[in-house]
């Protein structure tokens, strides 16, 4: 069924050429489609930025509540090491406050008169309490420190493991738009800094709500008037966090998208290390790497002096609110006894003793430790917060669109592929393909050249479904490949590129990733067919060698070699060969060859080559200049055409002559 809704296109921009081309079929000529109108609501900016610009994507933190309540939602995944948690928090925060009750009562035991006197079976007992009360919150805290550990470290696991799922479903765009760096960052170093603010944070949070509202109560109790004048210097300590607070959201945010640029840089560098080298470029890779770290290392330290400044500011508010507290208490004791003949000031300002302003002074002083704790906490905080929210974008990305319901089992794939009248543009306002038709029957071997830029590669990124049309439709055996599961989709599609790719392990795991349910004899078979036996049997450790990373420690031909076999064994309908053979020599073009010619038998095969020498036995050749099909036919019938693939052909023996 044909299509012409738009749909978005995701990825990397082509080179594209401006203009217009006739399309020439020997014997005929294929007018040319109408452009349609470009879909709505895509983003205007696509493909990696340009150097400089990577840290102006992302964004400081806007969100703080909503991005707390999503990592509280995390954190409540652990509820019953949660509620444990609470529990020894609340324990603990009551057994703290209890403490200077015993401490004034251990105070008090001693009078003051005509002469000091000492209760010392008071003054005992209380001691024995304090004593126990400190062995207590000592096993406490213990347990309440095993438990934070617990709640984090789960919290973030499956906070990675969210992450990672969502990172293998995102549209292709996502990568191509982001350094791989950077996205290792969120994976690593934010979630980090996010399970730094849980262990650090938690605790300090429960156990604060309890002896603000605890320690609070307790001084209302004793003396109302004293307790105003403790709290007193609270409204100054708001004022100051928030004053603060605003600068070093920013600091830590820009520190933390500083550092996902230098991640970013050392891993382009480490991964290219040798063409740093071989074009003597690491001067300024070291000069590029100074430049992102001195703005790292500004943005840090602009974070932490502000991080950093609220701890003494609020120690110096305490200290005040202390000695406001002792001259106050010993003015109230001067004047006790006129107090105590009027009810109205008994209310007001209670008994006081020097045990009372003792108690005070340790009550207002667990009221402030709290805030000072928050305010110590401060930058961890901040760079959970902004670690979270860039963490939470990756999460909230718009996934692959899969709502297609049409089930394709592999075996029932004939192979038949049509392209109609199909526009796409990773910029829509840039298109790459523009009106391009083919039809192209089961077992047929289609050939596409033409310069670079001109949507060879997009042709089989569309049809694989990495990025979706903007207008017209690709048929596969007559059903349009939306209407289909994605994964059907791609389980009939093998694929075999320039640059393989392999992975850390063996070379039986690397080909078993073709089909992962294959028995070792099946890999060997696919081997052979792929005509990489005879090399993996001289190896120390034949399929069993271990891979070094991307297989370094063999060549390129090798790793292309166990590439088709993984294709080999995948069995695939269709076949897409991209440039397999442009980066090897001669001779390994040739053992190639052969494995591929076996590879491609009985099916529809795509194969896009700059060698001309490559494609001629293809049953039909597409010369595909700006977007469009110029020429279609057999390599002889172009040759006799003597048009554009004639060129192409001409130059290259040229090339080769020389």
């Amino acid at each position: 069924m044909d299509k012409n809704s738009s749909k978005n296109g995701n990825g990397r921009n082509d080179d594209n050429r401006q203009g217009t081309a006739a399309v020439k079929t020997p014997g005929q000529t294929q007018p040319q489609g109408q452009r349609p109108q470009q879909g709505q609501n895509q983003p205007r900016f696509f493909g990696r930025p340009p150097p400089g610009m990577m840290g102006l994507l992302v964004e400081k933190p806007k969100h703080i509540w909503k991005t707390l309540k999503r990592i509280i939602v995390y954190i409540g995944t652990q509820k019953y090491a949660l509620i444990g948690l609470i529990a020894m928090v609340t324990a603990s925060s009551s057994l703290s406050l209890v403490m200077p009750v015993l401490q004034k009562e251990a105070i008090n035991t001693i009078t003051f008169g005509e002469g000091v006197g000492i209760d010392f079976a008071r003054l005992r007992l209380n001691l024995i309490y304090m004593g126990v009360l400190f062995a207590v919150t000592a096993g406490i805290t213990l347990v309440q420190g095993l438990l934070s550990a617990s709640v984090s470290q789960k919290t973030v696991k499956i906070m990675r493991a969210d992450m990672m799922a969502k990172l293998q479903g995102l549209q292709v765009r996502f990568f191509d738009s982001r350094t791989h760096g950077e996205i290792m960052s969120r994976l690593t170093n934010d979630v980090d800094n996010i399970s730094n603010c849980i262990s650090q944070s938690m605790s300090s949070l429960f156990s604060g709500v309890i002896t603000i509202v605890g320690s609070l109560a307790m001084m209302l109790y004793y003396s109302r008037l004293m307790t105003i004048i403790s709290l007193a210097i609270v409204p100054a300590g708001i004022f100051v966090t928030k004053k603060i607070s605003s600068k070093t959201r920013v600091y830590f945010g820009n520190q933390q998208k500083r550092l996902g640029e230098l991640n970013g840089h050392i891993e382009e560098m480490v991964t290219g290390q040798k063409t740093v080298i071989a074009f003597n470029r690491q001067a300024k890779s070291v000069e590029q790497f100074d430049a992102i770290n001195a703005q790292l290392r500004r943005e840090s330290i602009l974070a932490q002096i502000f991080s950093g400044a609220i701890g003494p500011l609020m120690n110096v508010l305490n200290n005040l609110s202390f000695a406001c507290v002792a001259i106050a208490g010993g003015v109230l004791m001067m004047f006790q006894g006129a107090i105590s003949e009027s009810l109205v000031l008994t209310i007001l300002c209670g008994s006081i003793s020097i045990g009372t302003i003792q108690l005070f002074i340790n009550l207002s002083r667990q009221f402030s430790r709290p805030i000072n704790e928050l305010a110590n906490l401060f930058n961890v905080i901040q760079s959970a917060i902004a670690g979270a929210e860039r963490v939470f974008d990756v999460m909230d990305q718009e996934p692959e669109d899969d709502s297609g319901e049409l089930a394709a089992a592999k075996d029932d794939v004939l192979g038949n592929v049509e392209f109609k009248d199909v526009y796409f543009g990773y910029d829509p306002e840039q298109p790459v393909l523009k009106g391009f038709s083919i039809d192209v029957k089961a077992g047929q071997k289609i050939a596409l050249v033409g310069p670079t830029g001109a949507g060879k590669t997009t042709v089989v990124n569309l049809l694989t479904r990495f990025y979706d049309i903007n207008s017209g439709s690709i048929l596969l055996d007559g059903a349009d490949i939306r209407d289909m599961k994605k994964d059907d989709l791609r389980r009939a599609i093998g694929i075999v590129l320039q640059d393989t790719v392999l992975f850390t392990g063996t070379i039986s795991d690397n080909i078993r990733y073709g089909r992962l349910e294959a028995t070792d004899g099946e890999i060997m078979r696919a081997a052979a067919t792929a005509r990489a036996d005879g090399f993996i049997a001289l190896l120390h450790d034949g399929y069993e060698t271990q891979l070094s990373e991307s297989g370094g420690n063999l060549s390129q031909g090798q790793r292309q070699l166990i590439s088709i076999a993984r294709a080999v064994l995948a069995d695939p309908k269709i076949l897409i060969l991209d440039e397999a053979t442009s980066s090897v020599d001669t001779r390994t073009e040739m053992h190639i060859q052969q494995a591929m010619q076996e590879l491609m038998s009985n099916r529809t095969c795509f194969i896009i080559a700059h060698r001309l020498s490559t494609v001629r036995n293809a049953d039909n050749i597409l010369v595909v200049n700006d977007g469009r099909i110029v020429e279609s036919g057999s390599h002889d019938a172009l040759m006799e055409l003597r048009g554009d693939y004639y060129a192409l052909y001409q130059r290259q023996l040229a090339h080769t002559a020389t």
